[in-house]
């Protein structure tokens, strides 16, 4: 456990300067590094950095010291990880608490007040992954509804909101409505509120404020940013989703020049497969994103993963070499930051096979190694997502309110859907010998 403070070690006699040293100072051969992009690579020390890498969205809630923390299993997990080869998490640093029905509760914030236990929550998970020598990157809200992210700062501004798979209002109708958020100048200012507390922010474990902190990777302005999905929707949202992604940015780079920042977008798939509007949303970050979701996508069948594995499979290769060649055009690194796949028959038990699900992670790992091996655009990957020793308490499979025994499956998801439990024997084999063929991290 990390207990030492700033205030402590100056107490000890540890000057301002030589804590400035702990920072992305560069400016001694020993002095950390944060991570950097050269063109179309990442750097750390002026070597190629490349990570085998997991999604633990729920990283700051097991940090909290409070009734729904658990800090122990923060410890347990990270060494699980750790073992594994992990070296760089994916990890919410934002959750707005609101009206929605799947809204995990508590959130770092609402309408009028922070919950500063949450963000000492994150204080803390960053300080013991900074023990584990592993990187972050901190994501600053949501598109989707698990952690109340766009669609509750329209609900704090306007006092409407809708409820995502809401039978009266059919799927569409929640992203594009979401896309609102961009031209709310109301909306946004709140988000920012968030974004200056959370990126000006000094973490109270180690003192260090996180502009220094070598442990993270990257700051994410959001999981997932569509500008809508009907096409009249996309098109209207274009030129504010485009000024909020800028202006973002610029507003993250004020606060802080020392680190990485990206938009988590999924790819040509957040906007109707046009390669113009992926080039034209990363424009002003430091590496690409892309996410592959074949279930979520319609490109096989959960219940018939052997009749529909072929199809779905020709589907996501084409997919990678689309985002490969796109980062090479525009000569930035890649991540693929989120995948996932069922397990067989799409059933959610830990003692369920996970043959297919073998296959789609063998398939993504052998892309990036392929890529390394030609010293290409990919620098790493996070697989979506850890759940570690997690079991779901109900028999539904679904997260009730209330509950801590959190998964990578967010709350709105079945739990078991797509996490690597702890006793997925195989799945972590095939991790473990993926992390040896690429890591650098």
């Amino acid at each position: 456990m990390v207990k030492t403070t700033r205030r402590q070690m100056l107490a000890a006699g540890v000057s301002a300067g030589a804590l400035s040293l702990l920072g992305c100072t560069g400016t001694a051969p020993s002095t950390p590094a944060c991570v950097r992009r050269e063109g179309g690579r990442l750097t750390l020390n002026n070597e190629t950095y490349r990570f085998a890498g997991a999604n633990l969205w729920y990283g700051a809630y097991l940090g909290a010291d409070a009734p729904y923390g658990d800090r122990p299993r923060l410890g347990r997990e990270l060494d699980r990880l750790k073992a594994l080869g992990i070296t760089n998490l994916r990890i919410m640093a934002s959750s707005e608490e609101g009206p929605l029905t799947a809204g995990i509760k508590p959130g770092f914030r609402t309408k009028e007040s922070w919950n500063e236990t949450l963000f000492e929550g994150l204080d803390y998970c960053m300080a013991e992954m900074a023990r584990r020598n592993m990187k972050a990157v901190l994501c600053l809200t949501n598109f989707w509804e698990w952690s109340g992210g766009m669609m509750t700062y329209l609900y704090y501004t306007t006092g409407r909101y809708i409820d995502m798979n809401d039978p009266a209002h059919p799927w569409r109708e929640f992203p594009d409505q979401n896309s609102d958020f961009y031209r709310s100048g109301a909306a946004i200012s709140l988000y920012h509120d968030h974004v200056r507390h959370m990126v000006g922010r000094t973490n109270l474990v180690t003192g260090q404020p996180y502009r220094d902190d070598v442990t993270l990777m990257s700051w994410q302005l959001c999981n997932e940013p569509r500008p809508g999905v009907t096409a009249a929707v996309i098109d209207r949202a274009l030129p504010d989703y485009y000024r909020w992604i800028g202006d973002t940015a610029t507003l993250i780079r004020s606060l802080d020049g020392n680190h990485l920042v990206s938009l988590g977008q999924e790819g040509t798939m957040a906007s109707g497969g046009r390669e113009d509007v992926f080039a034209e949303a990363h424009k002003e970050m430091d590496y690409l994103t892309a996410h592959i979701w074949p279930l979520n996508w319609g490109w096989v069948d959960g219940k018939d993963l052997a009749g529909t594995w072929d199809a779905g499979a020709a589907r996501v290769a084409s997919y990678i070499e689309t985002h490969i060649r796109l980062a090479e055009e525009m000569n930035k690194p890649l991540v693929f930051e989120e995948f996932g796949f069922p397990r067989n028959g799409e059933l959610y038990d830990p003692e369920i096979p996970t043959a297919f699900r073998e296959r789609f992670y063998a398939m993504i790992y052998k892309a990036v190694e392929a890529s390394v091996a030609v010293n290409g655009p990919v620098a790493g990957s996070n697989f979506w997502a850890w759940n570690g020793e997690a079991r779901s308490a109900h028999v539904d499979y679904r997260f009730q309110p209330g509950d801590t025994a959190y998964m990578g499956d967010p709350p709105h998801e079945p739990q078991g859907w797509y996490g690597i439990f702890d006793s997925d024997a195989s799945m972590q084999e095939i991790i473990k010998a993926h992390v040896a063929r690429v890591s650098t991290g």
